[in-house]
């Protein structure tokens, strides 16, 4: 039975600068997901063309368009790279020119190459929840956001909102405000069950 190791972290992606290498369908839909998550993303893209989509998408999120070959140069000042072009040369060298520079990458389809990957997110106000099959069925990760979105409240941001100010006012100290928290937590689980 597989296991699996990735551990999830949610980046600030606003303070990020993310490099898409690719303009077709897999990196509108690279694009459209990072997008769709993290809107205030910092996000250049480089590709010989664009799909008007690409360019309708861009415009609303204002996301920089590089209508050139992939080069090398692109990388610098990037933190995350994503290449999804449909050669896989090209991908290659994102690929091997990100790992010099240390920079984390994905490449489209390639899980082998990938040092993350882009998992199913289901966001409800201030639940995040990120979905990772470990890169062997994104079908499935899709399906079970599917599931997560349709079975969780749109109110849940209300009982967040609520929780924390709760919290802001419990006095005591840290296990004092865990326990204090955990109670609540647990009889709201009870209570819905019922």
């Amino acid at each position: 039975m597989g296991r699996n190791n990735l551990y999830p972290i949610f980046l600030k992606m606003h303070q990020l600068q993310v490099l898409i290498v690719g303009g077709g369908n897999v990196a509108l839909e690279k694009l459209t997901f990072l997008l769709k998550s993290s809107p205030d993303a910092n996000v250049t893209m480089v590709a010989p063309f664009f799909k008007e989509e690409t360019k309708n998408l861009a415009n609303r999120f204002d996301v920089k368009l590089i209508v050139m070959a992939y080069d090398e140069s692109f990388l610098y000042d990037k933190d995350l790279v994503i290449a999804a072009t449909n050669k896989t040369e090209v991908n290659k060298q994102v690929h091997k020119a990100s790992k010099r520079k240390n920079l984390l990458i994905n490449v489209a389809d390639t899980p082998e190459l990938c040092d993350f990957y882009l998992g199913g997110i289901v966001t409800k106000g201030n639940i995040k929840i990120a979905i990772s099959t470990n890169g062997k069925s994104p079908t499935m990760a899709k399906r079970l956001r599917q599931f997560f979105e349709a079975v969780i409240p749109e109110e849940i941001d209300d009982l967040i909102e609520n929780l924390n100010q709760f919290r802001k006012g419990i006095k005591g100290d840290f296990a004092t405000k865990v326990s204090k928290l955990n109670k609540i937590t647990k009889e709201l689980l009870t209570a819905q069950q019922e």
